[in-house]
């Protein structure tokens, strides 16, 4: 019997072949989870190991061909909650079950019989690939449960919106509470209009300082100023300008809005949407709203950001350019997230309108830091300052579809469309005109065909 099955049946009295067969066991336990048990233990608990093993295999290799394939379909199973609830269940029995099997292993190994010298090296070998193993499992838990809570912090529950006339349309917001004001204000506004099947892009800049801004049809703002906010100096707040409407909805008029918050949204935001609508004509389908004040923490998640910049910049100071604390100098610089958010936000020595430039650059340079390698290797920092830092309507169950559609847009150039002088006369727009920019700039070219 010792001589059919060694394994199982040992020469106990022999040190060399108790040495022996410890180091097969635990480097089986590596290799196929389960099967020290059933060549040399409780072979119940072995085959529920190697089926298990099995299984995870069968995953594993399915999900990477699937990837090499259709990546989008892996997008798509790990963005959406049920699926990460699954898989962070199941990373965590897996780490349990290794955790069972490994210490099964030690037990069936009889490290007393072993050579004294090499007890220590394969108890040592068995701990250290236990911590490797369930670790990484149990991490894998962790990460699906980050995973988990930021998407569902972050993105809508309802259900997709279609492409209208063949495109998406984003309103980008920069949100800053600042010193001084009555809740947050978006200093950056933006629309970016994405080609539904190419990824083609176009980002729209709008400037704060437009008057009057219209609304569009249907809005319940539009009942309220007719011939745009702003007209005639009329407005309830201090000053008349774009980005007040956010703040005024939100303190005086949110029940104009009363679905807002039911569709992950704000008043104030919905408002903004209507003003950007009635802005550039064009329909509107999800809003990206961004915390200035907590901005750089996703700047420092993703590594840092790097900018090539054209023009001396102060850090902090008041309108009069008192308080400085530092200054951005031109030429390429890896800016981590302080100095990032003030590469955005620094008007002083500038106006609004090259702030602006500068924040369509940064949106660009950090558009392109969002790659499959970077989010995976810094996915819970970047998740838990997405989460702090980012509103947005858009559905999570078309989250790998945008992930798609953005990996179309990165590889090609985004056009940008500025509303600014000397095009634009933000002190008398004319919105027939902007209409027919946009539209010019977002029609894609059609080829003449050949005579």
């Amino acid at each position: 019997m010792t001589i059919a099955n060694p394994i199982r049946y040992p020469n106990a009295g022999s040190r060399a072949v108790m040495t022996r067969r410890g180091w097969w066991l635990v480097a089986l336990n590596l290799l196929l989870p389960g099967s020290a048990q059933v060549l040399a233990g409780n072979r119940k608990l072995g085959r529920f190991g190697l089926v298990s093993t099995f299984i995870l295999w069968a995953c594993v290799i399915a999900l990477i061909i699937t990837g090499l394939v259709k990546p989008t379909i892996v997008v798509g199973i790990f963005t959406q909650t049920a699926m990460l609830w699954l898989v962070q269940i199941l990373a965590f029995a897996y780490a349990v079950l290794w955790v069972v099997l490994t210490l099964d292993t030690l037990r069936l190994v009889r490290l007393v019989k072993a050579r004294p010298a090499a007890r220590a090296g394969i108890a040592a070998f068995a701990v250290v690939l236990l911590a490797v193993v369930s670790g990484t499992a149990a991490y894998g838990a962790v990460l699906a449960g980050s995973a988990r809570g930021a998407l569902s912090g972050i993105f809508s529950a309802a259900a997709s919106e279609p492409p209208v006339d063949g495109r998406y349309n984003i309103m980008l917001l920069g949100g800053d509470a600042g010193p001084g004001r009555d809740g947050m204000r978006p200093d950056s506004m933006s629309v970016l209009s994405i080609d539904a099947s190419t990824g083609q892009a176009v980002s729209i800049g709008v400037p704060r300082d437009l008057d009057p801004v219209p609304f569009s049809d249907g809005s319940p703002m539009k009942k309220i100023y007719p011939n745009g906010y702003g007209y005639d100096d009329y407005c309830d707040v201090d000053v008349c300008q774009l980005n007040s409407i956010y703040t005024e909805v939100e303190l005086y008029k949110p029940k104009l809005y009363p679905d807002a918050t039911k569709h992950n949204s704000e008043p104030g935001i919905e408002a903004m949407r209507d003003a950007l609508e009635g802005v550039t004509g064009l329909k509107i389908q999800y809003y990206v709203l961004i915390d200035m004040e907590g901005f750089s923490q996703l700047v420092d998640a993703l590594g840092g950001v790097t900018i090539d910049v054209k023009e001396k910049l102060p850090i902090g100071g008041d309108a009069q350019g008192n308080g400085v604390t530092g200054w951005i100098y031109p030429g390429k610089q890896h800016m981590n997230g302080y100095t990032a958010q003030w590469y955005a936000r620094s008007r002083e020595s500038t106006s609004d309108y090259d702030r602006m430039a500068r924040q369509r650059i940064l949106e660009d340079a950090i558009l392109k830091q969002f790659t499959p390698v970077n989010v995976a290797t810094k996915f819970q920092d970047i998740a838990k300052a997405g989460s702090q830092v980012v509103k947005t309507d858009i559905p999570q169950s078309m989250l790998a579809y945008f992930v798609d559609l953005g990996s179309k847009t990165r590889s090609q150039q985004v056009q940008n469309l500025e509303l600014v002088p000397p095009t634009v006369d933000p002190t008398d727009p004319d919105y027939t005109q902007i209409h027919s920019m946009v539209k010019k700039a977002v029609t894609p070219p059609t080829s003449t065909p050949t005579p």
